[in-house]
């Protein structure tokens, strides 16, 4: 403790160092000793009075009871400069958790969104305008057999266009500033739901799409051929075989089978004539299911199997069914909008068009009438 003890005279002369200046070192240092041993003593005296109050048994009404372990603990600490991490626990923390705070996983849990994917089987194109036209050739031309020096007869195929009008799907969001500064990912987690929620839309429209304000959907288009199931409630092996072989061969080796799951689950049980299944599983990977060696996609908004219902489709999306995107998901925010009142407006949108665009490529299932 005595640091002065060290000091050293540097003078060539130092066994001739005046008695005045010894002694005056003499006295600080033993003052200083003295006020050194003193704080020692004191602070020596109050831990062991906050040791034996921390190992005293609380009394019943003690209010403070549950600080007692903490109040030792640091005790421990001041003498040793270590922690007893057993007396401090999680129970026992300050109000609100303020030493162990609650963890906040930055994950949100969400609901599924689940949607028919029509674009993974259609043929998917941009567009540059508010509408596409589309040539059309109606009819081929019409040669003859002839005889020698017999004259030809002229003949012209004809030729027609149809339209796909552009359509928009929008909604908007408003969402606090408080809740944009404070919250984790919660605009990340909005621009998923909205690109969930258009895709859900553009899914049930792509099927069954059928108003003026939504792209028309391949179940709705009247000028597509049918094959009667024969029973109103119940599907018939002979009747999936009929509709696949009434399609010409070129669309039958290309064609793709859709309906929803439920569907999907009955026709898993059904077998031909020689007892085979007509679905057979994938045993390679990347590789689809398939009905009667075609693949086979599930789209939730087919219909069930019903009287009069039309549960299955098969044909060739690729070459019948034309999707035109116009302006992809757009999400913009307007700060400006709704600032008085401390929100921000999130606008989103989306212009696409669909529709059928050759008939003859498909062919659906009719359930017989009840």
């Amino acid at each position: 403790m005595n640091n002065l003890a060290h000091i050293e005279l540097k003078s060539d002369d130092a066994d001739n160092v005046p008695a005045d200046v010894a002694s005056a070192l003499a006295n600080l240092t033993s003052s200083v000793d003295s006020r050194l041993k003193a704080i020692e003593t004191k602070n020596d005296a109050r831990l062991d009075k906050l040791e034996a109050k921390a190992n005293r048994l609380p009394a019943s009404n003690d209010n403070h009871a549950d600080n007692a372990l903490e109040t030792k603990a640091f005790t421990d600490f001041l003498r040793s400069g270590q922690i007893d991490q057993k007396s401090l626990t999680v129970a026992g923390d300050a109000p609100g958790y303020v030493l162990a705070p609650e963890d906040r996983a930055s994950e949100f849990i969400r609901n599924l969104i689940e949607f028919s994917p029509v674009r993974a089987i259609a043929d998917v194109k941009s567009a540059g305008s508010h509408t596409v036209i589309l040539p059309k050739r109606l009819s081929v031309t019409n040669a003859k057999w002839k005889g020698e020096a017999v004259a030809s007869e002229a003949s012209e195929p004809t030729f027609g266009e149809m339209e796909i009008a552009i359509k928009e799907l929008n909604t908007h969001v408003d969402i606090s500033n408080w809740l944009l500064e404070d919250a984790q990912n919660v605009e990340s987690e909005v621009r998923l739901a909205l690109a969930e929620d258009f895709g859900a839309k553009e899914g049930t429209a792509f099927v069954n799409g059928s108003a003026a304000a939504e792209p028309k959907g391949f179940m709705t288009e009247a000028g597509i051929a049918q094959t009667i199931n024969g029973h109103a409630a119940n599907l018939s092996a002979d009747a999936l075989i009929s509709l696949m072989y009434a399609m010409p061969a070129t669309y039958r080796n290309r064609g793709t089978w859709a309906m929803n799951g439920t569907t999907l689950a009955t026709i898993r049980k059904l077998k031909d004539g020689q007892g085979n299944y007509l679905w057979q599983p994938s045993y390679q990977a990347g590789q689809p299911e398939t009905i009667l060696g075609r693949p086979v996609v599930e789209l939730i908004d087919m219909p069930d199997v019903a009287a009069n219902a039309f549960p299955v489709i098969f044909g060739d999306f690729k070459a019948g069914y034309r999707i035109y995107d116009r302006i992809e998901l757009a999400v913009r925010p307007n700060p400006n909008l709704l600032a008085t009142e401390g929100l921000v407006r999130f606008h989103a949108r989306r212009r696409v068009g669909a529709g059928v665009v050759r008939t003859d490529v498909f062919r659906k299932l009719k359930m017989a009438t009840a």
